[in-house]
């Protein structure tokens, strides 16, 4: 059955890969709603920009007039709420656009589908989702074992997580409080085509392009669980279909990597695809470390496999192959980022 789907975020990283998922694989109707701040790309949709199902406004989610009139104007059966200010090394260097975005943000979409489930009782809570997508660094930091679960408990430790920690409280509460039929998912760390340049995998692949240093944080020996994006939105997509008001699930894909194996990864890739004199791996920089730098993060994502039958397609070996594979052929995408709007300097270095 087809649907009509607000996606908050949608001209970003994952906000477009979802996009495209709902709109080219599963035909869906979808609306994006986002304000273009400098991670915001339309260039990342032009595979949907043709289509009838496809229709974007520039939109500020914290103007609560317009975000009503988005939903009274659209009547939308859900909405995947992905709009979030997402670099923790811009969260250190400026903290209040996040608290603004994150929680301002997501409060004020709160309460415009309380509103409108109100005012259209007839749609029910059983017919209508709100998917509120989080972090798993929510949690915090783990010791050298163990796993995050939905019943971990939140111990944020930038302002990034602080402000994403917030905003599941909010998102969680109006549930329980008003009854919108809000799910939360937590994921790992998501990589992949049209992501920002200033995230380590693209830094690293198009850093390495340009024969520049390729920082690496501390001694490299921080450990992510990375998350293929085209994964994590075939996950939203079930959660959408399947998810059960009120619940959490975690999405991650058992993929855990120290930092500096990403890198040396990357640069494997590199040698292979794009072969120059020297192996790309010389350019491996060890730099400060961020200041409150979680040692590790790890997924289990146990409920979603069990209850959803969600499985990953994508180990971290074939997802970062087709990744940098991407970067080499798309500079039509990524190189008006680096000259206008990027450059690859490092953020947040000073508190």
């Amino acid at each position: 059955m087809t649907m009509r789907i607000i996606v908050t975020g949608g001209a970003g990283f994952i906000g477009s890969a979802v996009c495209r998922h709902l709109v080219l694989d599963l035909g869906h109707d979808v609306l994006i709603i986002d304000k273009l701040t400098y991670a915001g790309n339309l260039a990342s949709l032009a595979t949907v920009a043709s289509s009838p199902r496809y229709v974007f406004e520039k939109i500020d989610i914290c103007d609560a007039d317009e975000v009503r009139a988005i939903f009274s104007d659209y009547c939308p059966d859900a909405i995947i709420h992905l709009a979030a200010e997402s670099h923790v090394d811009r969260s250190i260097a400026a903290p209040s656009t996040f608290v603004q975005t994150n929680v301002v943000g997501t409060f004020t979409l709160l309460e415009a589908a309380r509103e409108y489930l109100r005012e259209r009782k007839h749609l029910g809570t059983d017919h209508f989702r709100f998917i509120h997508v989080s972090t798993d660094e929510v949690y915090g930091s783990l010791g050298e074992t163990g796993l995050f679960s939905e019943t971990t408990a939140y111990d944020p430790s930038s302002p990034y997580s602080a402000t994403k920690a917030a905003s599941d409280h909010v998102a969680k509460a109006w549930h329980r409080t008003f009854g919108v039929p809000v799910i939360v998912s937590n994921c790992s760390n998501n990589y992949g085509p049209y992501q920002f340049p200033e995230k380590l995998i693209p830094l690293t692949i198009l850093n390495a392009l340009q024969g520049r240093p390729l920082p690496v944080y501390g001694n490299g020996s921080n450990i992510r669980d990375w998350l293929y994006v085209d994964d994590h939105a075939h996950a939203l997509a079930l959660l959408l279909e399947r998810g059960v008001p009120g619940a959490t699930y975690n999405i991650g894909a058992r993929s855990e990597q120290r930092n500096i194996d990403v890198v040396r990864q990357i640069c494997r890739c590199l040698d292979q695809l794009h072969p120059v004199e020297q192996p790309h791996d010389r350019l491996i920089t060890y730099v400060t470390d961020r200041p409150g730098h979680d040692q590790r993060y790890a997924i289990d994502a146990t409920k979603l496999e069990t209850q959803l039958g969600w499985r990953p397609k994508e180990t971290f070996e074939t997802g970062i192959q087709k990744t940098v594979r991407w970067y080499l052929e798309r500079p039509d995408w990524w190189k008006p980022l680096r000259d206008h709007v990027y450059s690859g300097d490092r953020i947040g270095a000073v508190i």
